[in-house]
C-alpha cells in the first residue's frame, strides 16, 4: 500500500476553542474541593476532634494546615447555622493552622493513645488546583479567545503566517515552477487558438527578455482577458507561467479589500513586492472588476473610498516598477465595460485578449480533453457531441462529460454510451424529466400538436436549425420540447431572423389550426418572437418602412432621457414589429396547411411513442432541401485537408533507387 503523506497539520478553529471551555469547566470541577469548610482555632480544632467525630485528617506541610474531615452527625453540629444535609460525595471539614509540624505530630500521637482520634492522618504537599483554574481560568481563556480572533482576521497570505500584525500581508497563492503537480502547459488547454498565439508573445518576453530589451522594445505590463464566464480564463494564466516556466502569483479582486481601512492598499504594496522578489513572475487577479471598478460609479452611495484607494494604489504599482523587472500582470473579468479607464490606458493593461466561446473546432479539442478519463465504447460521436453544444462553454463542456459518467454509474453500466451524452445534454438544457407530473389526455394532445408545428415549419425552412428531436415528457418547467442543431452563423441574414420567428410562431398556429382553441403554452415562443421582431427593427434596422436605423448603444451609457425617439415613432416601431410576426404568423399557417398530412403523422407518432427523432421527420417529409451550415463547414474543413495531402505527396520525392 503507498503511503499517503499528511499536509494536515493541527489548525485552531472555533471547535477547537468549544472543547477547551468544557475540559476547563470540567477539570474545575473535579479538581475544586467538593465540600463545605469552615476554619477554627487550634484550640477549637482540638475540641472538636475530643468529641469523636473525627474519619480523616489531612495535614498540608506545604501550608501549615490541617483538615479534619467529619462525620455527618458531627457535621451537623459544627455547621449548625448552615443548615448542612449530607450529600453522596460531598465532605464537611475544619481547617485550621498550627506552627510546627513537630509539634502537630507529638498532639496527634497523644489523641491517638488518649483514644479521642482512632482514624488516619495523611500528609500531602499538594495544592487546591481548583482554587488556582477559578483564579486565572477566566484570564487565561480571555487570552486563547483574543489569538484566536486575531489569527481569523488576519488569514495569513504568502507573505506571513498570520497575526494582527499580518493584516495588510497579500493573500495571493504561490504556484512555485518546480511543482510539477500544479504546472499547467498550452497543451491543458483545449481550444483558444488565437487567443494562445496572442499570448505567446508573452511567455517568448519570459523566457528570453533580452531579445526585446536590446532592440529598445518594451514588453506589455499588463493584459486583460476578457470573456464570458467559463471560457478558461483562469487556466490559460496559469499556462502562461507553465510554459515560461515562471512563478504564478493567483489571488481575486475581492481579496484586496477588508474591512479595515488601507488593508487593500497594504496588500497591493505587499503583493509587489513578493512579486519583484520572484521575478521573472506573472501575478494573475482574477474577477478584477471587484477592485478596479470605475471609480465615483457605485450605485449605493456614489463611491467606496476604501476600494478606490486599493484601486489608486494598484494604479500607482503598475506605473512603480520599470518596464524590464520581468513582473508581468495579467487579469481576468467578463465584465471589461465596467473597469476604470485608468486601468486599460497604455503603459497598464493596454492589451485585451478576447477569450470568446469556443467553435465547433474547439470543442471537438476540448471534449477529447475531457474524455480522457472517461471510459466510452465506440457509440460516442465526438463530432455530433461538438455540434450538438453551441454556446458551451469550456466548463460547460466539462460538466457534460461528467454528468453523462454520473448517469452511465446510476445505470450500472460499463462503459458511458452516446445516450448517456444525450442524456446529460438534455438534462442541463432543460433539466430532469417528470413523467410522474400528472397530464390529461387533452392536454397530451395539445402539446404534441404544438410541437408537431414546430417541428413541421421548421423542416421546411431554409435557414432554421436542422431537428434532433422532440418529446412531450414534462422536463423542468416545460411540458415539452424540440431540440434543434443549432448553426453557428457569424453573420444572421434577415431571411434568417424571419426564418427563426415563423417556427416560433408554429406552436401557436397549430393549435388554432387542429385544435381551435388557444392556450399558455405558446408564452415562451411569443416572448423570444416579439423580442426578435424588436430587434430587427430597433437595432438591426431591417424594417421596410424604418430602414437604416439603430438604437442600440453599445457603449452601455444611456442617451440622457429614456428614449432616443419620439412618440410616433414608437409607434411606427410596434407597427413594424407587429407586421413582422403577423407576415410570419401567416407563413407559418400556409406550411401547415400544405403539410398537414405530415404533421398529424408526427403528433400521433409523439402521442404514441412520447419522442421522436430526425429519422422520423425524414421518413414523413423527406430528406431536407437545405445543407445546414455546420455541414458545409465540415465538408469545406475535409476538402482543405484532402488538398493538403495531395499537395504533401507532390512535394515529397520519390524514394531512392540505386539502380
Amino acid at each position: 500500500m503507498a503511503n499517503k503523506s499528511n499536509n494536515t497539520g493541527f489548525k485552531l478553529n472555533l471547535y477547537w476553542m468549544y472543547a477547551l471551555v468544557f475540559l476547563g469547566l470540567m477539570a474545575a470541577y473535579w479538581f475544586s474541593d467538593n465540600s463545605m469548610s469552615k476554619e477554627v482555632s487550634m484550640s477549637e480544632f482540638e475540641q472538636t476532634i475530643a468529641q469523636g467525630g473525627v474519619t480523616h485528617i489531612v495535614v498540608l506541610r506545604n501550608s501549615n494546615e490541617a483538615e479534619a474531615v467529619l462525620s455527618d452527625s458531627l457535621a451537623r453540629e459544627v455547621f449548625k447555622a448552615q443548615h448542612y444535609e449530607p450529600k453522596r460525595g460531598y465532605k464537611a471539614k475544619i481547617i485550621t493552622k498550627f506552627g510546627s509540624l513537630d509539634r502537630f505530630e507529638e498532639k496527634a500521637e497523644a489523641w491517638h493513645q488518649e483514644g479521642k482520634f482512632k482514624g488516619e492522618i495523611t500528609y500531602e504537599n499538594g495544592t487546591d488546583y481548583g482554587t488556582w483554574i477559578w483564579a486565572f481560568g477566566p484570564i487565561l481563556l480571555l487570552i486563547a479567545f483574543w489569538i484566536f480572533f486575531t489569527r481569523r482576521m488576519s488569514g495569513g497570505g504568502v507573505g506571513g503566517s498570520g497575526g494582527i500584525f499580518s493584516v495588510g500581508k497579500s493573500k495571493a497563492m504561490l504556484f512555485d515552477k518546480d511543482n510539477a503537480k500544479t504546472r499547467v502547459t498550452f497543451e491543458d488547454v483545449a481550444g483558444l487558438a488565437e487567443a494562445k498565439v496572442e499570448i505567446a508573445e508573452i511567455v517568448d518576453f519570459l523566457k528570453s527578455p533580452e531579445h526585446y530589451t536590446e532592440l529598445g522594445g518594451k514588453i506589455p505590463k499588463g493584459a486583460l482577458l476578457v470573456g464570458p464566464p467559463g471560457t478558461g480564463k483562469t487556466l490559460l494564466a496559469k499556462a502562461v507561467a507553465g510554459e515560461a516556466n515562471v512563478p504564478f502569483f493567483s489571488m481575486s479582486g475581492s481579496d484586496f479589500v477588508e474591512m479595515f481601512v488601507g488593508v487593500g492598499a497594504s496588500r497591493v504594496r505587499d503583493l509587489f513586492r513578493q512579486a519583484k522578489e520572484k521575478a521573472p513572475c506573472i501575478v494573475f487577479i482574477d474577477e478584477i472588476y471587484a477592485v478596479g471598478r470605475a471609480r465615483g460609479r457605485n450605485s449605493n452611495m456614489g463611491g467606496n473610498d476604501e476600494r478606490e484607494s486599493t484601486l489608486n494604489q494598484l494604479l500607482t504599482e503598475m506605473d512603480g516598477f520599470g518596464s524590464n523587472s520581468g513582473v508581468i500582470i495579467l487579469a481576468a473579468t467578463n465584465r471589461a465595460d465596467i473597469l476604470d479607464k485608468a486601468l486599460l490606458r497604455a503603459g497598464r493593461f493596454d492589451r485585451q485578449i478576447y477569450v470568446e466561446l469556443p467553435e465547433l473546432s474547439d470543442r471537438k479539442e476540448i471534449f477529447q480533453v475531457h474524455l480522457r478519463n472517461v471510459k466510452t465504447d465506440g457509440s460516442v460521436d465526438i463530432d455530433q457531441l461538438s455540434r450538438q453544444t453551441p454556446g458551451f462553454s469550456g466548463a460547460d463542456i466539462a460538466n457534460v462529460c461528467n454528468e453523462a459518467a454520473l448517469i452511465a454509474a446510476r445505470r450500472k453500466k460499463q462503459a458511458v454510451q452516446r445516450q448517456d451524452f444525450m442524456d446529460a445534454i438534455d438534462r442541463i438544457i432543460g433539466g430532469l424529466e417528470k413523467k410522474s407530473k400528472v397530464i390529461t389526455e387533452d392536454e397530451r394532445r395539445s402539446i404534441a400538436y404544438h410541437e408537431a408545428g414546430h417541428a413541421t415549419v421548421s423542416w421546411h425552412l431554409q435557414y432554421a436549425n436542422p431537428l434532433i428531436k422532440v418529446t412531450i415528457v414534462p422536463r423542468g418547467k416545460a411540458l415539452g420540447a424540440a431540440w434543434y442543431m443549432p448553426e453557428e452563423r457569424q453573420l444572421q441574414p434577415k431571411q434568417a431572423l424571419l426564418d427563426e420567428i415563423c417556427s416560433l410562431m408554429a406552436g401557436r398556429v397549430a393549435e388554432q389550426i387542429y385544435l381551435g382553441f388557444l392556450d399558455t403554452g405558446a408564452l415562451n415562443d411569443l416572448e423570444r418572437a416579439t423580442k426578435l421582431a424588436y430587434a430587427m427593427v430597433t437595432f438591426y434596422g431591417m424594417s421596410d418602412n424604418l430602414p437604416n436605423i439603430s438604437y442600440y448603444d453599445s457603449s452601455g451609457e444611456s442617451y440622457g432621457f429614456t428614449k432616443p425617439y419620439s412618440e410616433s415613432r414608437a409607434q411606427q416601431i410596434d407597427a413594424e414589429v407587429q407586421a413582422i410576426i403577423d407576415s410570419q404568423y401567416k407563413r407559418a399557417e400556409d406550411i401547415l396547411r400544405q403539410y398537414t398530412d405530415g404533421h398529424h403523422q408526427l403528433a400521433e407518432l409523439l402521442l404514441q411513442r412520447e419522442v421522436i427523432y430526425t429519422e422520423d421527420a425524414e421518413r414523413i417529409f423527406g430528406p431536407r432541401q437545405w445543407k445546414s451550415r455546420t455541414e458545409e463547414i465540415l465538408q469545406d474543413e475535409e476538402k482543405r485537408k484532402q488538398a493538403q495531402a495531395a499537395q504533401q505527396e507532390e512535394n515529397t520525392p520519390p524514394p531512392f533507387n540505386p539502380e
